[in-house]
């Protein structure tokens, strides 16, 4: 993959680490990066981890914890006054309280949970005891998808994009912008209202892709599924046009849309690149496997390439003592598929092998470069429980919670009010039989699995009514893998 940074960027970078280690020094801390596309389940998991930590939930595999070694966890004033803060209580009040689910990431959030501890090690507890800022940073994993095209121009990004539209499970979809692209004249000067309708166009057709019925995850440019602040400014209004290998002439249509691409890659992507990716210690990418299963194998297959890319674009590895004060690189990545509850814990051994498939070639370079990569089942919020039923004389695993509403199994709509028991299927023993490479849409296998959303489990209450804290699956081993190092 080309550079994703000039040399100018490199220097921004090396000073922002060499202010970073300055500090780390009087404070140690640790920027730990949590994202995932979109309904992973990054808000629930920060949600979780504090509220854990901070009420002393179970955590069985996180040794810090299980010795009794930390004091207390806490929240702090974040470091970075600039970044939005991630509102931990309101989510913990919609988890706890209300029952919901908390909204979607949206926008870059912050927050710092500070443990007090007692180091492992009797040397270092006898110069002080030991407290480690954690700082958990949020943002979009639509924004994720950007990062590829730091390293592709604006025929290489057109090109993909026209090949990727023409895929089976995608060809309907983006027929509209694809006749719109084609019909244009690329080579006459450029016209705005043109240039807004085929922006309008794509738009469009890559929010389809996104649809629960259709699932993909290779969605690029990410902000034109969340603008955010950018709505309606120039560098979000382009769109791919059909390659050509004629340069494109000044003025025209293709040279405005080219000039565009690359603004939104300099104003946009390189300094959410440069301020928030490369400042990280530790990664974890959250993946909503049930949701690509639910949609058939092309969306698998697809979620395969999107996570390729987009862990590709990190910075993994361990350099020597003199170069780490001027470059920082995530040392450790774990890739997490969540909703594990959604299946009985019998299956969680085959989820983590479909995970690992999915993101196999970067774990691969990450691990050539020194960092650790690991692959994990988890549900961040546990909203159901296991139990078994009798289908004539079978006996089948089965898991019991209450499916949000509108829901379906069959013919079968959920209310959002009554608690039932599901069998969603056994996932295959080779995690190959769910990846196709022809893009089509749907297959045999597609009609064996099922998996509903839940709705928050309720909590139970200590004898003196505290409720208590919210249950999980592997949360702990998450923990352990993250930061059991930094708390030794």
């Amino acid at each position: 993959m080309p550079p994703l940074t000039s040399l100018t960027d490199e220097a921004r970078i090396a000073f922002d680490t060499v202010t970073g280690r300055a500090a780390n020094l009087f404070s140690p801390s640790v920027r730990l990066g949590v994202s995932g596309l979109s309904r992973a389940g990054k808000t629930v998991f920060i949600s979780s981890l504090v509220q854990n930590l901070i009420h002393g939930g179970r955590l069985p595999m996180f040794e810090a914890r299980k010795s009794g070694r930390i004091a207390k966890a806490y929240l702090q004033h974040q470091p970075d006054d600039a970044v939005p803060r991630f509102q931990y209580e309101d989510h913990i009040a919609a988890l706890v309280n209300e029952r919901v689910w908390p909204e979607s990431t949206r926008a870059i959030s912050e927050l710092r949970l500070t443990v007090e501890y007692e180091s492992a090690s009797t040397w270092n507890r006898m110069f002080s005891a030991g407290s480690l800022s954690i700082d958990i940073v949020d943002y979009p994993g639509e924004w994720l998808l950007d990062l590829p095209l730091l390293g592709k121009s604006y025929d290489d990004f057109s090109r993909e994009a026209f090949e990727l539209a023409a895929l089976p499970v995608r060809a309907e979809l983006s027929e509209n912008w694809r006749k719109r692209a084609e019909a244009a004249d690329a080579d006459a000067p450029a016209d705005e209202t043109q240039a807004r309708q085929l922006f309008e166009a794509f738009a469009d057709y890559l929010r389809a892709c996104k649809q629960d019925e259709r699932a993909l995850s290779t969605l690029p440019p990410g902000r034109f599924l969340m603008p955010g602040d950018l709505e309606g400014s120039p560098a979000l209004t382009f769109a791919p046009l059909p390659p050509s290998k004629q340069p494109a002439k000044p003025g025209s249509l293709r040279a405005v849309m080219a000039r565009r691409y690359e603004s939104y890659k300099t104003h946009v992507v390189k300094p959410f690149f440069r301020e928030h990716i490369t400042r990280l210690d530790r990664q974890i990418v959250l993946v909503d496997v049930m949701q690509a299963i639910n949609a058939g194998s092309a969306a698998v297959a697809d979620l395969e390439r999107a996570m390729t890319e987009i862990l590709e674009c990190f910075r993994p590895g361990r350099g020597n003592p003199f170069i780490d004060l001027f470059s920082r690189r995530i040392d450790r990545i774990l890739v997490a598929a969540t909703k594990a509850d959604h299946i009985h814990h019998t299956e969680h051994d085959k989820l983590e092998a479909i995970v690992r498939r999915l993101a196999e070639r970067a774990i691969a370079r990450a691990n050539f470069s020194g960092a650790t990569v690991e692959a994990v089942a988890m549900a961040a919020v546990r909203a159901t429980r296991e139990g078994t039923v009798k289908n004539g004389r079978d006996t089948l695993p089965v898991i019991i919670g209450t499916p949000m509403k509108g829901e379906t199994i069959g013919e079968e709509t959920f209310d959002g009010k009554t608690e039932t028991a599901v069998f969603p299927g056994d996932l295959p023993d080779k995690p190959s039989r769910l990846f196709r490479t022809d893009g089509a849409h749907g297959d045999q296998h597609d009609n064996e699995l099922r998996f509903v959303r839940f709705k928050p489990p309720k909590l139970e209450e200590s004898a003196e009514g505290l409720k208590l804290s919210l249950p999980h699956v592997r949360l702990d081993r998450a923990l352990q893998f993250l930061l059991g190092d930094r708390l030794a």
